[in-house]
């Protein structure tokens, strides 16, 4: 042991700090989509095209502030900027035209909305950023590098990926939860997630709420991508992959559960970090594996409860 330790102490610890940064991008969509579905009980399909949506708004708007001289620093609040208006602008127009629509149908109708959703979005990416790598990293470039010290040596990392991304997953998970129990409209988010008719019946304005609550999950959802498009080229296709690990995250947390998403976020973070280093195969169907072996012994999740129906 003491000898594979030597041997790959620095893999291990490069995979480490790769699963943590990964994890805080993985939570901020996951959570947004666990948080739609325990306010609105509709599975959004189109959540990943709000993410890949963030993610060429934000290195758009990045591109086109460096054309006109920003310092290097100011790209990083543009990244929060831009998924707030991309979440401001879709995230009503989605849930007021469409989803409206389809409240307390069969769940079948509304995944296949929100899948035809995600494909015209899907086709929008296309027609207005083409099908070309985009990549813009001065919010990158712009922390510099870190040398962690790991056992007796040092890994260089970018100071972006080690502190700017799990802190935002840090502050949104303490922030969303002390919002949901200490303010009064989280906590008539939470009345409404609980038991819809009651809440209405003592005067709740659900549909103010519905469209409240989808709004700020549309926004973390444009974060992540917002967040991510420094660190990688964006091409077709990024929202597919996170909205399918994102249902993978919520199903392994349980649906519903905020703190229950970041722990299982992490786990898959992490376990799919060190199979790309140790094990390249296995990256694919890690969190999947993760997910099944959950299931398997816990079938509402790791925190999820059993709940009864109404028939």
């Amino acid at each position: 042991m003491a000898e594979w330790f030597q041997d790959n102490g620095l893999l291990l610890g490069l995979a480490l700090l790769d699963g943590l940064s990964s994890a805080g991008l993985i939570f901020l969509v996951a959570v947004g989509l666990n948080l739609v579905f325990g306010v609105l009980r509709i599975v959004n399909v189109a959540h990943g095209s709000l993410y890949a949506i963030g993610a060429y708004s934000a290195a758009s708007i990045g591109i086109f502030l460096a054309g006109l001289g920003l310092p290097a620093w100011a790209s990083i609040p543009t990244l929060v900027l831009s998924a707030a208006l991309v979440g401001a602008i879709l995230g009503p127009l989605i849930e007021r035209f469409i989803l409206r629509r389809i409240y307390g149908g069969e769940e079948v109708v509304q995944l296949l909305v929100t899948f035809a959703l995600f494909m015209i979005l899907e086709d929008v990416q296309k027609l207005i950023w083409g099908v070309q790598p985009i990549h813009h990293d001065v919010a990158l470039r712009a922390l510099g590098t870190i040398d962690v010290p790991f056992g007796t040596d040092f890994i260089p990392f970018t100071n972006y990926q080690l502190f700017v991304l799990p802190t935002f997953a840090i502050v949104t998970l303490v922030g969303l939860a002390l919002f949901l129990r200490r303010t009064l409209t989280g906590r008539v988010i939470v009345a409404v997630t609980t038991d819809r008719e009651a809440a209405t019946a003592m005067g709740i304005d659900a549909a103010r709420i519905f469209l409240l609550t989808f709004t700020f999950g549309a926004m973390l959802a444009a974060l992540g991508g917002a967040l991510l498009s420094p660190t990688a080229a964006l091409v077709p296709g990024i929202g597919a992959q996170t909205i399918v690990l994102s249902f993978a995250v919520v199903a392994t947390a349980g649906l519903g559960q905020i703190e229950g998403a970041a722990l299982t976020s992490l786990m898959m973070g992490l376990g799919r970090s060190i199979a790309v280093y140790f094990a390249p195969e296995f990256e694919v169907v890690v969190p999947y594996i993760i997910m099944v072996a959950v299931l398997l012994v816990r079938p509402q999740g790791l925190f999820g409860v059993i709940e009864t129906r109404r028939v």
